[in-house]
């Protein structure tokens, strides 16, 4: 049997005749085809901090590496421009010392990004990066209904008059020796002829005596099990993760793939030419029954509850802290839905992007939509936030776009503390994690226990 080793050097002989065929833009570098490698596509603005003054220029420098060494003469296809907007695609060669491309400026606080790509033996690598321009000057598009708060108060009261009726089912195999976990059904607004709406989730309780601290997490978008969140529960954290679907959520993950694929393709646009009946109604009146139940528990502390999320999760996060006054800390995570109206006035919208003309033309930019959108949209729900937070993102996501976000945070005037993650995109990594939980841990006076990675 051949060693690792031996394969490796036999591989390290071929020619790249033997080779996957070579990119339309150019032919493989001969230095990374005769070797089996990791390749990276490096794009990053020339400020340390991909931050610049308004009509200050910006540079990018691309470099692409084979095992950490750069490699010359490597063809790529680029585009550059303001985020989330059309640009004209190019082609260029980066040599042994990297390519630089000029990235223009910006008049207007927001984001202009770089994206690249390339092939090396048959492989596709991507890289972007994103030069921010002024963006702690960059404010909402979306307009606000002058019936906004009476809208929503009338949601709420008539949430108030459906009984919870709580049933909790112990998972003893979920169960860990100091935390207990219930899967959770709750009678929430809404109703069909086959009888009315739940909510349904996954509740850790300490085991330990006393009182304590109780922590919400809604969920990302999408269709899946949940699992709950014994990880704070263990330091002392009354937490619920919930489901938004009406459906619930310790299922076979195949049930919920299908639903995704079928019943519930593209729910994020449900009803949504009518502010009553928008998917988004029961979802977001369901977090606020999730915090009833939670306070009603008791090994609710009672005064300290949190709620946390990261994409549609943050879109959650951000209307559940203002809708509901016991929330007493928050933690957005690339939150979605903010500023959606942007691509009607030329700039990036948050996901779903429903007015996106390259995406979606005119389907869903009609008057009924777009006034829909003004009662959903979080950036008029962030400027009711009262409870100090935490938010993270990244500069380079293409999902929620930084624009987006930054134009509900930036509206925000309760206690705010932003951590940025500049070339992340829509992902979440271990360190935002720990220093979400690390977060949490501190607003409720536990201890936190740091984490390796």
């Amino acid at each position: 049997m051949r060693t690792p080793l031996v394969l490796a050097a036999l591989l390290a002989t071929l020619t790249p005749a033997f080779l996957p065929a070579a990119t339309e833009i150019g032919p493989v570098p001969p230095q990374a085809a005769k070797r089996v490698a990791t390749v990276q596509l490096r794009v990053a603005p020339d400020h340390r901090d991909w931050t610049y003054k308004l009509g200050e220029p910006a540079r990018f420098r691309i470099s692409v590496t084979a095992d950490n060494e750069p490699l010359a003469d490597v063809p790529i296809s680029y585009s550059v421009g303001p985020e989330n907007m059309p640009a004209e695609t190019k082609t260029a060669t980066v040599p042994l010392d990297g390519l630089v491309i000029e990235g223009g400026t910006l008049q207007t606080g927001g984001f202009v990004r770089l994206q690249a790509s390339t092939e090396v033996a048959g492989h596709t690598y991507k890289g972007a990066g994103t030069a921010a321009f002024a963006p702690e000057t960059i404010r909402p598009t979306q307009t606000e209904p002058a019936d906004f708060d009476a809208f929503w108060k009338t949601g709420v009261a008539e949430l108030a008059k459906i009984p919870m009726e709580p049933r909790l089912t112990l998972l003893p195999d979920a169960c860990t020796g100091t935390v207990n976990v219930y899967h959770v059904s709750l009678r929430t607004i809404g109703q069909s002829w086959e009888g009315p709406a739940h909510v349904y989730g996954i509740l850790c309780v300490p085991k330990s005596p006393g009182k304590h601290p109780a922590l919400l997490r809604v969920p990302g978008a999408g269709v899946r099990p949940y699992f709950g969140d014994t990880t704070l529960a263990e330091k002392g954290v009354i937490t619920f993760e919930i489901g938004v679907h009406g459906i619930p959520v310790n299922m076979p993950k195949q049930v919920y793939n299908d639903l995704l694929a079928g019943a519930l393709n593209e729910y994020w646009f449900f009803n949504m030419e009518d502010r009553e009946k928008f998917y988004y109604h029961r979802v977001y009146l369901s977090c606020l029954r999730a915090n009833d139940f939670l306070t009603s528990l008791p090994e609710w502390d009672g005064k300290n509850l949190v709620v946390a999320g990261s994409s549609q999760g943050g879109q959650l996060t951000l209307v559940t802290a203002a809708l509901d006054a016991r929330v007493t800390g928050l933690c957005a995570t690339h939150p979605a839905f903010c500023d959606v109206s942007g691509p009607l006035h030329g700039r990036a919208g948050g996901w779903p992007h429903p007015f996106r003309k390259d995406w979606y033309g005119e389907k869903y930019a009609t008057p009924d939509r777009i006034t829909t959108a003004t009662y959903y949209d979080a950036v008029n729900f962030a400027k009711r936030i009262k409870a100090p937070g935490y938010y993270t993102w990244g500069y380079n996501d293409d999902t929620c776009p930084p624009t987006s976000t930054y134009s509900a945070y930036n509206v925000i005037t309760a206690p705010k503390e932003l951590g940025v993650t500049l070339e992340l995109a829509h992902s979440y990594t271990a360190e935002q994690q720990d220093a979400i939980n690390g977060w949490i841990l501190k607003l409720v006076g536990l201890k936190d226990t740091p984490s390796t990675h």
